[in-house]
């Protein structure tokens, strides 16, 4: 617990100064923080699980999450989109051939989704800050998110009793889930109350609450996702680079759920400044 507290001290002031003192003078910043957490996550994905330890295809894989976020933030047209999934693809067959059926179709498909999937979802950051009002979007998905599991573990150890997914996260709890999302919800107004209070920003705080509860599902449901590949391949962590929390993708894994969901709430449901 004392190392969990410990990463949050350390990088959430450093998220922030990265968002709003590094990222206004230095805005390549972000892709950058972008790209190397995707290409992290990548080859936690391939290689903890043992799923593809390929080195060139998880290195192809690795190199085409580390491009996406660029793509994302300073293009994001179709072209260039086709022209690397066609070099990607080329190269992944070509290996496959190459190692005379040791490189299955299974493998393939699940480097290919996962090279896509982490990067263009946590791209939703790069897409969040082109929008007018980025300032106080851009933290809404860590506040959601961060804010739901620690909700759910405190919430967990004071009254959990009924287990939520016993074969996927044993200390899970339906007690935890629920405050959880009544965290969410609760700390996602407030944050509300302060850019109404603060910044003289229009807050619609029923749609904040929207934002907040099914976020907080949505993250549970991607913390319950990477669980169930974890446990697929009787692993406990990712990876070893926060203590107390494991490699990235355990640090993002409810992250990499709910940033898109909140970008989407944003574009359909404005609920600041909107």
């Amino acid at each position: 617990m004392g190392k969990r507290i410990l990463v949050a001290v350390i990088f959430i002031p450093l998220l922030l100064i990265a968002f709003y003192v590094i990222s206004p003078v230095w805005p390549v910043i972000l892709p950058i923080i972008v790209a190397v957490l995707s290409m992290i996550a990548v080859h936690e994905a391939l290689w903890s699980t043992s799923f593809l330890k390929h080195p060139r295809i998880s290195g192809y894989s690795i190199l085409l999450a580390g491009v996406i976020p660029f793509w994302v933030y300073y293009d994001g047209r179709p072209l260039p989109a086709l022209c690397g999934l066609f070099i990607y693809a080329v190269l992944l067959f070509a290996e496959a051939i190459a190692s005379h059926k040791q490189v299955t179709l299974e493998k393939m498909g699940g480097a290919f989704f996962l090279s896509m999937l982490i990067p263009f979802f946590l791209s939703s950051f790069l897409r969040i800050r082109h929008m007018q009002l980025w300032e106080p979007l851009i933290v809404l998905p860590f506040i959601v998110a961060f804010i739901s599991d620690a909700f759910a573990l405190f919430a967990g150890m004071a009254f959990g009793k009924h287990k939520l997914a016993p074969e996927l996260s044993p200390k899970k709890t339906v007690e935890g889930a629920v405050g959880g999302l009544v965290g969410a919800v609760v700390c996602t107004m407030l944050y509300g109350v302060l850019l109404h209070a603060a910044f003289d920003i229009t807050v619609n705080y029923p749609l904040l609450a929207v934002y907040g509860g099914v976020g907080s599902v949505v993250s549970q449901l991607g913390d319950l996702s990477f669980s169930y590949i974890k446990r697929e391949y009787g692993i406990k962590d990712f990876g070893n680079i926060f203590p107390g929390h494991g490699g990235v993708l355990d640090r993002f894994d409810s992250v990499l759920f709910c940033a898109p969901l909140i970008e989407l709430f944003i574009h359909f449901l404005p609920a600041v400044g909107g």
